[in-house]
């Protein structure tokens, strides 16, 4: 692939109500928290602000109501730089993601889509566009997106999470797949491939899709099937604050460092270390690191 100088993400923007709590509560169990937060959330805006705070030339598509969420929801981006020239507002409530973060920083999420259930991607493609989508919009606006995108000759980054089948049809559409070992399971079956990301298991199923794929594995960092070429990048050991936004800095730093014309290596090595770091701070969007941190923390400091 040739270098993408311009990121451009599509995808849901939310606000998130955090609430923490000693553990998360089971069906029909009432917890009592000990404290609570009202954030700017969504997999799309995320992402977007990792990409910049990881050095990205970012813009982002997606919608948002014209509530008093909508702002909130919008914050980081406006003071990041993000561009938001693809931002539709509209007449529905901006999406809400309700989430319970336990002692140990696992968390459990509700969403309630709003305004993101009629995103659409309101922005040209070019050449020289990297897109970035994730699965919190419609699958029917997503796909539209990467047809676009493809037709343009831009670079597709789909991060298939929450988990949601992809077909054969849709895997040709993307050139990076960037899943957790679950997403990776259920893709997996689609195509009648073994469940588990062992380095078997990924390559074969990066041929059978001819998919560059990249499977994060918690605190073990990442593994990856790149051009036929299995990546291993461990993670460095942490005690973990809250993991919420943890896939989200995975997602924007990758897509960043490969849009600065970065290898693989050193792409997935980025990305490792900024869904660590994200892991030490609260919230989605909060945690994410800025490019500087996470070259500090690829060199020990």
């Amino acid at each position: 692939m040739s270098k993408s100088n311009s990121i451009v993400v599509f995808g849901s923007a939310n606000v998130d109500l955090v609430v923490r709590c000693a553990r998360l509560p089971r069906p029909g169990e009432t917890v009592t928290g000990s404290g609570h937060q009202l954030l700017p959330g969504g997999k799309g805006a995320n992402q977007a602000l990792a990409a910049r705070r990881a050095g990205g030339d970012v813009s982002f598509c997606g919608a948002v109501g014209r509530d008093a969420f909508a702002d909130t929801a919008l914050a980081n981006l406006i003071e990041a730089g993000v561009g938001l020239d693809g931002l539709h507002r509209i007449d529905a409530p901006t999406g809400l993601a309700s989430i319970c973060v336990d002692a140990s920083g696992e968390n459990a999420i509700a969403i309630s889509p709003g305004a993101n259930a009629a995103a659409a991607l309101a922005r040209d493609m070019t050449a020289d566009d990297l897109l970035v989508t994730q699965n919190e919009v419609p699958a029917a606006a997503v796909g539209e997106a990467h047809r676009r995108a493809k037709a343009a000759g831009a670079r597709v980054v789909h991060n298939a999470a929450p988990a949601a089948p992809l077909s054969a049809d849709q895997m040709q559409l993307i050139d990076d797949l960037i899943v957790n070992e679950l997403e990776f399971a259920e893709i997996a079956r689609a195509f009648d491939s073994a469940p588990d990301p062992t380095p078997e298991g990924l390559l074969a199923l990066a041929k059978a899709t001819e998919t560059r794929i990249v499977v994060t594995l918690g605190p073990a960092g990442a593994r990856a099937a790149l051009g036929g070429v299995l990546l291993d990048v461990p993670a460095r050991a942490i005690k973990p604050l809250d993991t919420t936004g943890a896939g989200d800095a995975f997602v924007g730093a990758y897509a960043a460092a490969l849009a600065a014309g970065g290898d693989d290596e050193a792409a997935l090595s980025f990305a490792v270390a900024a869904g660590t770091l994200a892991c030490l701070a609260l919230g989605a969007q909060s945690s994410s690191p800025t490019a500087a941190e996470i070259e500090a923390h690829l060199s020990g400091a």
